[in-house]
């Protein structure tokens, strides 16, 4: 059964994000806040945890979309190929915020992802999500916590979520109550950029 830990995020407790940092490094699933909806994330170098998540979601490992949530920009160069500077100064501009961004993979993706032509980048505005990723040292794959019921869509109460995903995580931190619009996906990838899903981010970012 997961454990629920409370951390408020404008001061994450270390010790709690510690603890949430080891069960990642042992292979755990943790659901956690972003400043969107809440997420469901592992450590990208995990190949059992990425399974546990397939799993879950009922999707083949290697045809799933996630999301690697970043702390900043500074670990872009190790998952994708080089971009020019248009491209940079959107991220820049816009990160971090409710954004996934859609950029061309390079041969350093962890093994799991190696045959992803592409790869989605969060930076999100949320201290604890990013304190995670610090804390790991490398970025945590995510995908967003969907609910059964189509008109809710996201689930925005931690306390709920804990009671419906408590036997399949190892940890629900609860990080206040979530948003329920999802991240704008932007694909960068291409020639010209191009809007996957409209989301809480702002569309006027050129």
């Amino acid at each position: 059964m997961a454990e629920l830990i409370k951390l408020y995020e404008e001061n994450p407790n270390p010790k709690q994000v510690e603890k949430v940092v080891n069960v990642l490094r042992k292979g755990g699933l943790v659901i956690y806040p972003t400043d969107t909806v809440y997420g469901l994330g592992c450590d990208i170098t995990n190949s059992k945890a990425l399974q546990r998540i397939a799993r879950i979601k009922g999707v083949k490992l290697e045809k799933a979309n996630w999301s690697f949530i970043c702390a900043d920009l500074s670990n872009l160069s190790d998952y994708v190929r080089q971009i020019d500077s248009s491209t940079f100064k959107i991220l820049k501009r816009t990160l971090p915020g409710p954004y996934t961004f859609i950029l061309p993979g390079n041969n350093n993706l962890p093994k799991d992802f190696k045959k992803k032509k592409t790869v989605g980048i969060r930076v999100p505005d949320n201290a604890i999500a990013r304190a995670l990723v610090t804390g790991l040292g490398h970025p945590i794959v995510s995908t967003s916590i969907r609910d059964d019921d189509d008109i809710l869509e996201y689930t925005t109460d931690p306390e709920l979520i804990y009671e419906k995903w408590q036997n399949l995580v190892d940890i629900v931190i609860d990080g206040g109550y979530g948003d329920n619009v999802a991240s704008t996906v932007i694909d960068l990838s291409g020639d010209e950029p191009e809007l996957i899903r409209e989301g809480k981010g702002s569309l006027e970012i050129y």
